[in-house]
């Protein structure tokens, strides 16, 4: 299971009533291009899209987005030769991360780039939980993405985030 009702539900009133939450991906623009540039890719899936500003953003792209708990973009998506992953792994179920991994390695052709937060988020859920369900150092995420992929490069953010451009075996 990839995600609950509950939580899906939870996340989806929280994109409805916080309208920067899920807005962020945008910044990831130059790095999206910088890896297309360099893998030749023709498709984007921008996995756990938010409110779909990283789509936004490179209007020249074929960007594709799945986000489970924002209605309309959350039909299954088709796999893409790049799939970008940012500020999703650490909002996720504890007991779905497994599954979620699973399924980005499903969808993914050549590449994908994730980016994990390693520190607590600022926004809560309408229950009170931090949206950040799961925090973890870097090493920590290092040993369960590699359960998934072939990390292609690993660069640690300071100390309260990871990015990772990986491979899927």
């Amino acid at each position: 299971m990839r995600i609950t009702e509950e939580y899906r539900e939870a996340n989806k009133r929280l994109h409805e009533i916080n309208p920067k939450y899920g807005s962020s991906s945008a910044k990831w623009a130059p790095k999206v291009l910088e890896l297309v540039d360099k893998t030749g890719s023709r498709t984007v899936l921008d996995y756990g899209c938010g409110k779909g500003q990283l789509a936004a953003a490179l209007p020249q792209l074929d960007v594709r987005e799945y986000d489970p708990a924002v209605p309309g973009k959350d039909a299954e998506p088709e796999p893409a030769d790049l799939v970008i992953c940012t500020d999703v792994l650490e909002h996720i179920e504890p007991n779905c991360l497994d599954d979620v991994l699973q399924h980005i390695r499903a969808v993914t052709l050549k590449l994908a780039f994730l980016n994990v937060a390693t520190r607590p988020a600022v926004k809560t859920l309408p229950d009170g939980r931090n949206t950040h369900l799961i925090i973890q150092p870097e090493t920590w995420w290092r040993a369960r993405i590699e359960a998934f992929f072939d990390v292609v490069d690993w660069a640690p953010d300071r100390d309260w985030a990871v990015s990772a451009l990986v491979r899927p075996r």
